[in-house]
């Protein structure tokens, strides 16, 4: 199985005693750091590492949603402003740091000095993410000035870090960039002076690291080649029978020196060691000397071995499958460079270790199945909250209430999500920015609706202030409270055409245009009552114009005098004011029934007495221009009325009969009226003329 096949994986292989249990790694990871486009190589693993120990993904998400997600609901209630992921990913690198660095200093003080240095390592490493722009910059030049080309992952720690804060600068800036009524389409970021410093300086390490990785690649080739001239040694010390008993010191500094060579290349580890192993068990195998210097040897051997394998039956007990999977590779390490035991013993030993580690790498196995499993739960989870905003159809929120019943929902949604662990590292990254994205879409039009809304209540409480002006000027004006109260009437309609202004000002404008309405309604009351007073004494006068005039006796009474007499009443009739509505129309017709009666026994024409009545009315409107305008145009209309009357009257006599005796009837009521209509007519156009004599 290669490389790549083991980390696709995540199996180790069967163990065997020659292979160990190289080569078994833990899914490794690639870095991807913002959106530079390149820079890999600053993350890389050891391309030759032979020690089994998983790889780290430094640029994986460090950061607990949960946490994240807490402080984004918090944001997003009291300022309608989601919080970043760097925001969250800052102050939880910042707490895993202040753990780091405490264990770091326990582990000193026990005098674990090794594991002392890679907890303060790992802190470092995590502190990044604490710093600022200028900061990551000056940490990035000072490794590149100490030539450190080990410390890659510190590199891809400080480029992570720094474009992370990059990315919050540039989405800050696309943010208020739309707020000023742009496209993101065309939004283009501010060119960044420390961005361009700091890819140079990643270039730079790109350099160091390549020429340290280059000259660590020549050295394993050349350990190989010593490593391999030393096998070829043991095997001509082996293959010399004769003399082997006096080669055993030379055999022995072979060993030694061996296994002082460090690395060679990942693909020849296995091959070389099965090929040193053979060539010792070829050289124990044919040496004729003191059995019991090899027995001791062997004894040694096999005491070490079975310290190796106490050692890893522990790791059993070992809380964190991952810790344990790594130790165990170092005791595979260190069996590796152990000699032979004896050879009824090889078996039994190897297996007895290989039982010990099948523990460790089933648990490792399971926990990562385990993970994979819970990770894939929370990815349906995460999908399934994701899936909940996104159905929210906000162009149907169209009140605060309904905005804020959504509102409490997203945020119970929210919170669900911070109870989720990671999704699989392929997705868990996009699904939060989906996540995120959704949130933030929420809350900005919930933010723009409201903007929307104030702005409408300005300009609806700016229309209002205007109305309740008018109406309150209406109250200094000299008008007559009839035409106050028909522009009252008409600033009322206007108002209930307005909509809603803010809820604290509400009250008191309504209170304040309502208060001068009501002004005008008791005003209104009362003259109302004054008026019903005044109508009901000229109902009382009215009533006696009409007997007295029942009271003219035209036996005793001389004819012009009593036409005089007449004219008197009529004249006060018309300088009467108005009566009752609902007896007008009674009242009238009584009146104008003794009069005809009256005109027709005095024998005046019926011309005459209507002319004589209207001058009688036209009297009381000698002061009131407006009135006599008023009177015309009601005159003008009638006349036209009358004038289609009659046109109409004329046509329809040619559809007459007059040869029967029923056309002939018909054709004397039509005349008779038309005859009445011409009368009509003229006295209409009698009046027009006495209202244009007054209005000269």
């Amino acid at each position: 199985m290669n490389e790549n096949e083991k980390e696709q994986t995540g199996k180790a292989p069967e163990l065997t005693e020659s292979t160990a249990v190289q080569g078994v790694t833990e899914p490794t990871s690639t870095l991807h750091v913002a959106t530079e486009e390149t820079g890999n190589e600053a993350c890389a693993p050891e391309a030759n590492e032979c020690k089994i120990t998983p790889q780290e993904d430094v640029c994986a998400e460090t950061e607990s949603p949960a946490k994240a997600i807490d402080e984004a609901a918090t944001k997003a209630a009291g300022a309608e402003e989601p919080a970043t992921e760097a925001d969250f990913e800052k102050a939880e690198e910042k707490e895993a740091a202040e753990g780091l660095a405490v264990r770091a200093e326990e582990e000193a003080a026990e005098g674990n000095t090794e594991a002392a240095r890679t907890l303060a390592k790992e802190a470092e490493h995590i502190n990044y993410h604490s710093m600022t722009k200028s900061e990551l910059t000056e940490a990035l030049k000072q490794i590149i000035e100490e030539k450190d080309a080990a410390a890659h992952k510190k590199v891809a720690a400080i480029k992570q870090a720094f474009y992370q804060l990059r990315n919050r600068e540039i989405q800050a800036e696309m943010d208020e960039y739309v707020e000023a009524g742009n496209s993101p389409e065309t939004f283009t970021a501010q060119p960044d002076p420390a961005e361009a410093e700091i890819k140079e300086l990643l270039n730079g390490f790109r350099e160091i690291r390549s020429q340290y990785l280059n000259a660590e690649e020549e050295k394993r080739q050349e350990n190989l080649v010593l490593k391999k001239k030393i096998i070829d040694q043991l095997r001509e010390l082996a293959e010399d029978i004769d003399n082997i008993n006096l080669h055993f010191p030379k055999f022995q500094q072979l060993q030694v020196d061996f296994k002082a060579i460090t690395e060679i290349p990942a693909g020849d580890v296995a091959d070389t060691w099965k090929n040193y192993q053979l060539a010792v068990e070829q050289f124990y195998d044919r040496l004729k000397m003191n059995k019991e210097l090899r027995d001791l040897d062997f004894r040694k051997n096999l005491e070490y071995k079975r310290t190796l394998i106490d050692k890893a039956k522990a790791l059993e007990t070992e809380p964190d499958p991952v810790a344990a999977f790594r130790q165990l590779q170092d005791l595979h390490e260190k069996w590796r460079e152990t000699g032979p035991v004896a050879k009824d013993m090889r078996e039994s030993i190897w297996d007895e270790f290989k039982a010990a580690s099948t523990v460790i790498n089933k648990r490792h196995q399971e926990f990562f199945e385990a993970r994979k499993a819970q990770e894939t739960a929370n990815e349906e989870a995460k999908t399934k909250l994701c899936e909940q905003i996104e159905a929210i159809d906000m162009d149907k929120l169209n009140s605060f209430k309904e905005w804020d019943a959504e509102t409490k929902h997203v945020l119970e949604l929210q919170a669900e999500w911070k109870k989720l662990g990671f999704a699989s590292r392929k997705v868990n990254n996009a699904l939060f920015n989906r996540f995120r994205g959704v949130c933030d879409e929420f809350f900005s039009r919930k933010a723009a609706y409201f903007k929307e809304v104030k702005e409408g209540y300005a300009a609806n409480m700016a229309k209002k202030v205007a109305l309740c002006e008018q109406a309150e000027a209406l109250k200094e004006s000299e008008e007559d409270n009839r035409k106050a109260m028909e522009q009252i009437t008409r600033l009322q309609a206007e108002w209930k055409k307005i909509g809603p202004v803010a809820r604290k000002n509400s009250d008191a404008i309504w209170q304040r245009f309502n208060e001068t309405c009501n002004y005008f309604y008791r005003q209104r009351k009362q003259e109302t009552a004054a008026v019903r007073q005044e109508e009901n004494a000229n109902l009382a006068a009215k009533r006696a114009i009409i007997a007295a005039l029942k009271d003219i006796d035209l036996d005793e009474t001389e004819r012009q005098q009593a036409v005089n007499q007449v004219r008197e009443l009529q004249k006060q009739w018309n300088q009467t004011g108005h009566v009752p509505f609902r007896q007008k129309d009674a009242l009238y017709a009584e009146y104008r029934q003794i009069v005809d009666k009256l005109y027709e026994t005095l024998n005046m024409h019926r011309q005459q007495a209507r002319m004589s009545n209207y001058e009688d009315q036209l009297a009381g409107m000698d002061s009131d221009q407006a009135k006599l305008l008023r009177e015309r145009e009601r005159l003008s209309r009638a006349y036209e009325a009358k004038k289609n009357e009659l046109n109409t009257a004329e046509n329809n006599m040619g559809f007459f009969n007059v040869k029967s005796s029923e056309g002939s009837s018909l054709v004397r009521d039509m005349e008779r009226r038309i005859k009445r209509l011409r009368e009509d007519l003229e006295i209409i156009a009698q009046q027009i003329s006495a209202v244009n004599q007054k209005l000269k």
